[in-house]
């Protein structure tokens, strides 16, 4: 029996009610006036146009439902086609793209793909989080780039089949990525600016325990960041060194090949303005992998919680960035 069999997948009624046990459990939960426990459930009759699982406050007596003030709210996509995707895609290693998602859900591609960026809304943490790493762990830190940067100039081709790069692109025009990753943890990826002393600085101080162990390659701008750590050790990738003893960041690697393979394999392209997203995405899965005791079921409830107290218009998807 598929997992795509489960009720919640297939009929609304139950879709709501699953919603409902991950938002809500410790009862209703008034929108309007914040009271807990006190919602009147009111039976749904489509021919009286009455909704899937509509609730009534019994202190303020207004109406309401589970999407409100969530990633779902005001969508006309039945909630269980929402359910079917948010699975698909906590459930895919590398991610699913909303071609797919359009096909699969037979709803349009315009909202296959809003659905996919407010899915990724849903996996970004809220607030600020707490420290990675601590007393005995290990941090790797690194950086890549991604293709071109919106607005730049492509550079002329100078990939030869055969002999690989005569000339590589120049950094300024490429986007740059930095990702910390705590081994046997999570993972946190940023995209920035630029690739500097001052920026890795605020990244791991903001998001390392500085009783940590920090890892990264030889790179002039880890130094200085690197004195604030309990250890700081380092690799010489330009010497061909890629482990000594426990120095590595082989770990951060394969997140960024997972990430890499993902994006250029099933989304191959997406603007500058919506790369944190994807980010977002990859962080999640990673940071909720099978190997930490999450499988796909529990990683995607984990997603729906985060739907929580989060809007995302269609507007803002296409023109804002976070």
């Amino acid at each position: 029996m598929s997992i795509l069999d489960a009720p919640y997948f297939r009929d609304e009624e139950a879709a709501y009610s699953k919603l409902e046990s991950a938002l809500w459990p410790k009862g209703t939960e008034c929108p309007h006036c914040g009271v807990v426990g006190t919602g009147i459930k009111i039976k749904a009759n489509p021919e009286k146009k009455v909704r899937y699982g509509l609730w009534k406050c019994a202190d303020c007596k207004k109406q309401f439902t589970v999407t409100v003030n969530t990633i779902f709210e005001s969508s006309h996509v039945p909630l269980h086609k929402w359910l079917q995707a948010a699975h698909l895609l906590n459930s895919s290693k590398k991610g699913i793209s909303a071609k797919q998602i359009e096909r699969t859900l037979q709803v349009t591609y315009k909202s296959a793909w809003f659905m996919m960026h407010r899915l990724r809304e849903a996996m970004t943490p809220s607030g600020k989080l707490p420290p990675m790493g601590g007393e005995g762990r290990v941090i790797e830190a690194d950086e890549t780039y991604l293709g071109k940067r919106d607005g730049k100039k492509s550079a002329p081709d100078t990939f030869v089949t055969g002999f690989g790069w005569q000339e590589h692109p120049k950094i300024e025009t490429q986007r740059k990525i930095v990702a910390l990753v705590e081994r046997g943890g999570a993972a946190r990826s940023f995209v920035v600016d630029k690739v500097n002393k001052k920026t890795l600085r605020k990244i791991l101080l903001d998001n390392a325990d500085r009783k940590s162990t920090l890892m990264t390659d030889e790179a002039v701008v880890y130094p200085a960041s690197g004195a604030h750590f309990a250890d700081h050790q380092t690799v010489n990738h330009s010497q061909y060194e890629y482990a000594r003893g426990t120095a590595s960041t082989n770990t951060v690697e394969g997140y960024f090949s997972i990430f890499k393979r993902g994006f250029k394999g099933i989304y191959q392209h997406c603007s500058e303005k919506h790369l944190h997203r994807y980010l977002a995405e990859y962080d999640f899965r990673y940071s909720n992998r099978e190997a930490l005791g999450v499988n796909d079921t529990a990683r995607t409830v984990a997603a729906l919680k985060g739907a929580r107290g989060k809007r995302l218009t269609y507007g803002q998807s296409r023109s804002q960035q976070a």
